[in-house]
């Protein structure tokens, strides 16, 4: 998938989750707390996948695969990025989400002087 794509995607979902109507009449500040609250919801899928995978529960055991982790994590990706997209929503262009993260891993990498 190409990156314009890409982030035209995660532009309509977010754009998708501020239209439904659940949200339509939603105050703005509430909308921005449930969006990066969603980030932290999927954070803890990913920490239950986590505990599937190694079998830190006895009474499930090993009850979830390196795949269903790995979808997980970038479910957390992703709604991360359509909260950034929702932040962004109105700027007069849509924002280069992929790009931000890009300079954000950048700048990551480059104070664990990797670069």
């Amino acid at each position: 998938m190409n990156p314009d794509r890409t982030n035209a995607l995660v532009h309509a979902v977010s754009a998708w989750i501020d239209q439904s109507p659940d949200n339509l009449h939603r105050d703005p500040e509430a909308l921005l707390w449930g969006r990066v609250a969603k980030v932290a919801e999927e954070a803890g899928e990913a920490i239950n996948a986590l505990v599937g995978v190694t079998g830190q529960n006895p009474r499930k055991g090993r009850s979830a695969t390196r795949q269903e982790l790995e979808y997980e994590l970038l479910d957390v990706a992703m709604t991360a990025l359509t909260a950034v997209a929702h932040l962004r929503a109105e700027d007069p262009e849509p924002a280069d989400l992929l790009g931000l993260l890009g300079g954000h891993v950048e700048a990551v990498a480059r104070r664990a002087g990797l670069v």
